[in-house]
């Protein structure tokens, strides 16, 4: 896409993610980046500084800004190529945060878009968001397409009117939530593509960093689990680079429990488009990621058999995902109404609650709860298997019944409904039918939407005592 008028589109351009309207990113070296004929001088001025560059035998040229400090006053970037000139306004310094995924991180703020008409209980708050102003949050959307070169996109915009309405409402309400807690302003970037698989996100060349995809790339370099890998990388996700970011949040996963990822595929498979992204942007990047929530998977007809246990193997592979150092993730087993809908519309909790983590992880802001009860060790006694849990201060449920969703299994492995006892940051389960109790499951089923929460409210967990481990390997 060019950002020039029509005078200036066969001598200067610019990528679609440098333009009118754009957040830039705070406290680093900020690329700014295009083509102009061979051999123009090019110069590029933003808040008192400028700085000068030669376009190369390529037509391509780059600099770098200095680290610029934050700015809610808008400001104009001047690019000069000979003696054309591009003058960019309305430019804010904060953080820009890359949002990508599939069809549940492009959930619209108008949900009827997309035909998603299943209602929210109690206040919508994406419907009142739609009524407000949001000068200090600005918006790109990554349009799906496979097109090269570059990203198919109208490039940043400011957050009203129709732009909003077609937001990613979890992004949204992200950069809402950071935007409100410190006063900076907030780029978001979204580039999701809806039913997408992780595989086509990624490079093919990053799987050839783990043993696990080695018997793939025999078979074929290029496809990971029968699907090609790379294809939304290259026009989606590569275009973007260099520009400057904060930080990555990811809403994906529902196309890859549906091929019945097993053997911590997934966790894997996290990592190298993870390690490839981070490689790609040159920085260590914060890579914050949602749950999915629960569906009945055994009513998707793919020729692929599912069993209830589908999906909460799918959750402990993206639980052990968080092993890939400056990750993080969100629960959602309590934000769906009903478990035959794939796009719940809670967006604006899931929003909060990745906002919550990037708050508390990355920016350093004390106070706000970001942890969910998670699992810690067990032991037997008296004919009872007491479970120990982190992040459990206040453990109680949600709706005042008894916790639910326990199984318990002796040393034979077989499994059966537990009576739940909450006693401090423990539950105690028993079964009259099982002596001496080894092993326990908790939300290891498809129809699960738990109960338990911490004080905070945040919803346990899902795990097995008995589950598969993932040893995390540095990649790239």
């Amino acid at each position: 896409m060019s950002l020039c008028s029509g005078s200036l589109v066969a001598q200067t351009r610019l990528p679609a993610v440098i333009s009118t309207n754009m957040v830039l990113q705070r406290n680093t070296r900020v690329p700014v980046w295009g083509w102009a004929a061979p051999n123009t001088a090019v110069k590029v001025t933003f808040a008192g500084q400028s700085v000068n560059t030669t376009a190369g035998a390529d037509s391509t040229w780059q600099v770098k800004l200095a680290p610029l400090v934050v700015s809610n006053t808008p400001q104009t970037m001047i690019i000069t190529a000979g003696i054309q000139q591009i003058k960019l306004d309305n430019i804010l310094v904060g953080d820009v945060w890359l949002c990508s995924g599939q069809s549940n991180m492009n959930y619209p703020m108008d949900k009827s878009i997309n035909h998603f008409t299943n209602p929210a209980k109690g206040t919508d708050s994406a419907a009142i968001a739609m009524r407000q102003s949001h000068p200090g949050i600005r918006i790109m959307k990554v349009e799906m397409s496979y097109r090269l070169p570059g990203v198919t996109s109208t490039g940043w915009q400011l957050c009203e009117g129709r732009t909003l309405e077609r937001s990613s409402a979890a992004g949204f309400f992200f950069a809402r939530q950071i935007h409100q807690k410190l006063g900076v302003p907030v780029g978001i970037i979204t580039s999701a593509w809806d039913g997408s698989r992780i595989e086509p996100w990624t490079p093919p060349a990053a799987y050839k960093t783990l043993p696990e995809f080695k018997e793939d790339l025999m078979k074929n370099d290029t496809v990971i689990d029968d699907e090609r890998a790379g294809t939304m990388y290259r026009s989606m996700i590569k275009p973007l680079a260099p520009f400057a970011l904060k930080g990555i949040i990811w809403y994906q996963g529902e196309s890859n429990c549906m091929i019945e990822e097993h053997d911590m595929r997934y966790a894997c498979k996290m990592q190298v488009m993870i390690d490839s992204w981070r490689k790609l942007f040159n920085a260590n990047l914060p890579f914050y990621y949602t749950m999915i929530a629960p569906y009945v998977y055994t009513e998707w007809h793919n020729n692929i058999p599912h069993t209830i246990e589908t999906l909460p193997k799918f959750w402990e592979q993206q639980a052990a995902a968080v092993k890939i150092p400056n990750t993080g993730f969100v629960v959602t087993t309590d934000l769906v109404d009903t478990i035959t809908n794939i796009h719940p519309s809670y967006k604006w909790i899931v929003g909060e609650r990745l906002a919550n983590l990037a708050l508390s992880k990355t920016y350093g802001v004390k106070g706000i709860a970001y942890l969910y009860p998670q699992y810690d060790h067990k032991k037997t006694a008296d004919n009872k298997l007491v479970l120990s849990f982190k992040n459990a201060a206040g453990l109680h449920t949600a709706d005042g019944q008894s916790p639910n969703f326990f199984t318990i299994a002796g040393a034979d492995g077989h499994f059966l409904p537990a009576r739940a006892v909450i006693k401090h940051n423990t539950i105690i389960l028993s079964n009259p039918d099982i002596k001496m109790p080894v092993d326990a499951r908790f939300a290891w089923t498809q129809f699960a939407m738990p109960n338990l929460v911490n004080a905070a409210g945040l919803p346990a967990i899902p795990f097995r005592t008995n589950g598969e481990t993932w040893i995390y390997q540095p990649g790239l």
